[in-house]
């Protein structure tokens, strides 16, 4: 169960650095392992290079660099497009037999990923953000809605993808490293009762699942844990700032404590933060999933009378 938080508790700074590091390391999942501790760029890094990328074609625009007529421009246009049409070979990965044993699926993923952004930026530099007929603005507001669409489902991908029983076993692991699961019922917070029941109180809080979607919970959980963590940390300063005048610890000793009380206490509420949201963003993906497609198609075929449109006339 690892060491005592309360006052009464007396064991060295030295010893109890060295055991949370290693249990630390005895949490290093495979995956992050197999990972070598390199993160993929989030949804928000991916937002915005295709930001910073996007105001190179404002800049060929306003200085007139070149046009989407001209060879430049063109050539731009077609490999975008391209690269946008090869968007669809990640779903066909999934449903075709006969695809399905060509490599790993995550690295398809990452394809996908990279054609999502090369593609339309591409398309962008090539219409220098200026649309000049309809069926050009028709594609291009297509695109963009396209690739803000897959931007946002890899944010939401990124909060469910490691599964929903992955997420229960952290957060199981966190409850019983507090003491809070099962029989016992003493947590290491014993020693600040009211901490111990707004813990309480915020699991079961975070295993209702009513709401339409869930939406409103994910940013009540949030205000929620928020509230939880500044009490529960005031509480906690006060009983061990008290403790140290009655116990005349040194004033490094104080500060350990309460360091270590803030590390415990920040990494389960962010454990049962990621399991009490789950629901909600696997919902949204769902929903996602289904307004994405026909973005999709809608994106293909104003392309198709585009690049028809651009040739005959």
């Amino acid at each position: 169960m690892g060491h005592d938080l309360s006052p009464a508790a007396d064991h060295s700074y030295s010893t109890e650095r060295r055991s949370g590091e290693r249990r630390g390391a005895a949490r290093l999942s495979p995956d992050a392992e197999r990972r070598g501790g390199v993160r993929p760029l989030s949804a928000t890094s991916i937002g915005l290079v295709a930001l910073v990328l996007t105001c190179g074609a404002w800049v060929a625009g306003r200085f007139n660099l070149y046009t989407p007529g001209s060879d430049l421009g063109y050539y731009m246009g077609l490999v975008g497009s391209i690269l946008m049409a090869l968007l669809l070979l990640y779903p066909l990965r999934k449903r075709l037999h006969f695809l399905q044993r060509a490599g790993e699926l995550s690295h398809w993923f990452k394809l996908h990923m990279f054609l999502g952004i090369a593609g339309p930026v591409l398309v962008i530099y090539h219409s220098t953000l200026r649309v000049g007929s309809l069926n050009a603005a028709v594609a291009f507001y297509s695109m963009l809605v396209v690739a803000g669409s897959g931007i946002i489902g890899r944010f939401i991908y990124t909060k469910i993808h490691h599964g929903l029983y992955g997420r229960q076993a952290t957060l199981r692991e966190r409850q019983e490293h507090l003491g809070l699961s099962g029989e016992s019922l003493k947590s290491k917070f014993h020693f600040a009762p009211r901490t111990e029941e707004r813990l309480k109180a915020l699991e079961a809080y975070a295993a209702d699942e009513r709401g339409f979607l869930g939406v409103g919970r994910l940013v009540a959980v949030t205000v929620r844990v928020r509230w939880v963590y500044w009490k529960s940390m005031r509480e906690v300063r006060h009983i061990l700032a008290r403790a140290a005048v009655q116990r005349g610890w040194e004033p490094l000793e104080q500060v350990r404590r309460i360091r270590l009380a803030r590390r415990v206490l920040k990494g389960y509420l962010r454990e049962l933060q990621e399991v009490a949201q789950f629901r909600s963003y696997e919902r949204l993906f769902s929903l996602w999933h289904v307004l994405h497609v026909p973005f999709v198609f809608m994106l293909v075929l104003s392309a198709i009378v585009h690049v028809v449109y651009v040739h005959m006339y």
